[in-house]
């Protein structure tokens, strides 16, 4: 215990010292550690999206924090600096892909010793990090939570733009949302997203990672859903109690899902199925069993008992299994 003790405050201390000598947005770009005084059944490192922050996790990361777990969400190099960027000033993103993947097996060595099972997660670029990171060490990671990763985009000229040209890109936020992070980028900084998400697609057909699951929604613009669905289909060869959940294009639910704040008005939902994952034990087969007997008009619980799985399953399941998805 001493030993836990002394790695957390080393840790916490560590890092608060170094972001004390940046210069940072607002304290939302603060590292955020939620930790118990002791190791926990889990420990949840979650990686922020491209350009954003910390507090973009906090809502399910209190979520699982109060479900008895050690939750991390470190501040990804190169984020949440103050300044005055703009295109000829842009904010110092890294164009080496090299110093996020460091930067997550670093994170990953750290958090081991925390909980007696490691899941990752992140959404965007972070969800593509953490994923990278489950098939560099699938012997250290047991499950990850991929919120809508970023693997290439469903527009092709767009695609395009990003491979090739090394403009200037500032984000439209929709009015009455929130932004955390910064408002524009140099196209570089996004490639080596392209560059890893296309690697990790290659290896997912061919080597397993981590038991995962997998969201996205249907009017999200800023992934391809279809590869999305493959990375699915690949992972479960590997892993059949991986899931995947693409949310109804009625919800609305933006690529910034994480939070209410950045126009996710339906963010209970995606906690719920975030947390029935990681507390039941099911198959992807099981899930789809209990939602067609729903179908048929059973209730959860009648469906739950007839398959057996009552011991298996999270109360949560009920959400995802009554959700329309598209």
């Amino acid at each position: 215990m001493s030993d836990y003790s002394t790695l957390t405050a080393t840790l916490v201390q560590a890092v608060a010292a170094a972001e004390d000598d940046l210069y940072l947005m607002n304290a939302n770009c603060r590292s955020r550690f939620l930790l118990h005084p002791h190791p926990t059944p889990k420990v949840f490192l979650f990686f922020h999206g491209f350009t954003a922050a910390p507090a973009q996790f906090v809502p399910i990361g209190k979520t699982f924090f109060e479900a008895g777990h050690n939750v991390l969400i470190p501040l990804l190099p190169g984020h949440g600096l103050a300044g005055d960027w703009n295109s000829g000033a842009p904010p110092p993103l890294p164009e080496d892909r090299q110093i996020y993947q460091q930067f997550g097996q670093d994170w990953l060595s750290w958090v081991q010793d925390l909980g007696e099972e490691v899941v990752l997660g992140g959404l965007s670029g972070g969800a593509t990090l953490a994923i990278w990171l489950a098939l560099e060490h699938p012997e250290r990671v047991d499950q990850t939570l991929l919120f809508a990763p970023y693997l290439r985009n469903s527009n092709v000229v767009l695609d395009w733009v990003i491979r090739i040209l090394n403009i200037y890109f500032e984000w439209k936020s929709e009015p009455g949302t929130t932004h955390f992070g910064y408002d524009g980028f140099r196209m570089p900084a996004l490639r080596l997203f392209l560059e890893m998400g296309q690697e990790v697609l290659d290896r997912t057909e061919k080597q397993p990672s981590a038991r995962s699951l997998i969201v996205s929604s249907g009017s999200d613009a800023a992934v391809n859903n279809k590869d999305l669905r493959s990375l699915f289909e690949s992972i479960r060869k590997h892993h059949p109690k991986s899931w995947y959940h693409c949310f109804d294009k009625e919800l609305d639910i933006p690529h910034t899902m994480m939070t209410e704040a950045e126009g996710n008005e339906c963010i209970d939902l995606l906690i719920a199925v975030a947390k029935a994952y990681v507390e039941s034990d099911l198959t992807w087969t099981e899930v789809k069993e209990i939602s067609d007997r729903i179908a048929q008009g059973r209730s959860f619980d009648a469906a739950v008992a007839e398959l057996h799985l009552s011991q298996k399953v999270s109360p949560d399941l009920i959400t995802l299994v009554t959700l329309k998805a598209d």
